[in-house]
């Protein structure tokens, strides 16, 4: 079923890169390569940008956006948020999840409000739910009426986007190739659709929801402990 022109219009708000959710003040781990000097070029910064996609993305974000949509009420969607939060071992990137996601629902819940939306709002304000960034997604993304698979690509591209400029300025990169690095990742989104499509057709969605490689999450961790960060993990 394709979206209304209303909910397409509304997944452009809510995913693009303007968005004010403080995406740009995270590096989600890639400041530590940065730091120990093994990200200092597009074929470098894509490397990991790759791993990451495959990694984290692929089996947290992407499942958690899918098992959003195959919650059939909001408890699940509760117990969702709980899972995908705790997952998350790294304090910055549990905190960055938590941060950015409630900027999403409060900007979300404005824009777009529903009986999901709001109860969920409600549950962050009341401090039941933690709104991770995902699973809030999700929820918007069912209340604009978006395809699962297009609700998947759209989140897991956001981030890349946003990874992309961060790294941009960062190590630094120049425009013209961060454009180039977005333009090879549209394969690693791709990719990332179809595996967590293929994970939940298998039923083992929740059995593999946030498995991560060990040197990330180690490397996320260490992100706290630098002397010197241009960025909030």
């Amino acid at each position: 079923m394709e979206p209304s022109l209303s909910g397409v219009l509304g997944l452009m708000q809510l995913t693009d890169s303007a968005l004010p959710t403080g995406a740009f003040s995270h590096s989600l781990g890639f400041e530590t390569y940065m730091h120990a000097e093994q990200l200092e070029d597009r074929e470098s910064f894509s490397a990991w940008l790759e791993m990451f996609v495959d990694q984290q993305l692929t089996h947290t974000d992407a499942l958690a956006v899918r098992l959003v949509y195959a919650a059939e009420d909001f408890e699940r969607v509760e117990d969702l948020d709980d899972l995908v939060t705790v997952q998350a071992l790294p304090r910055q990137i549990r905190e960055g999840g938590m941060t950015m996601g409630g900027r999403l629902l409060s900007i979300g819940a404005r824009s777009y409000p529903g009986e999901w939306v709001q109860r969920y709002e409600q549950g962050v304000v009341e401090e039941r739910l933690h709104g991770h960034q995902a699973t809030v997604w999700g929820v918007l993304a069912r209340e604009l009426g978006v395809p699962e698979d297009t609700a998947v690509a759209s989140h897991v591209y956001a981030t890349v986007i946003s990874l992309t400029q961060n790294a941009v300025r960062g190590i630094p990169l120049g425009q013209n190739t961060g454009q180039a690095v977005i333009r090879d990742a549209q394969d690693w989104v791709g990719r990332a659709v179809a595996v967590s499509r293929d994970l939940v057709a298998q039923g083992i969605a929740e059995e593999v929801l946030g498995a991560v490689a060990p040197g990330l999450e180690i490397a996320q961790m260490n992100h706290e402990r630098q002397r010197a960060r241009l960025f909030m993990s």
